[in-house]
């Protein structure tokens, strides 16, 4: 496909709101992933830290 304007590549040949939508889906559920293994990992560190303190007492 080729386009003349940057508008003409924006509007995707009529179908933008589906390319569009469709990036901005994959971005967002990307970003919440990673969001969200960042905290599963501290919380299990933090587990991990205080089973090994309670076992040293």
């Amino acid at each position: 496909m080729q386009w003349n304007s940057a508008s003409e590549f924006f509007a995707m040949g009529g179908y933008a709101l589906y390319v569009w939508g469709s990036f901005g889906a994959t971005a967002l559920v990307m970003l919440v992933e990673s969001l969200l293994i960042r905290s599963q990992r501290r919380h299990i560190l933090r587990n991990l830290r205080s089973e090994l303190e309670s076992k040293s007492n």
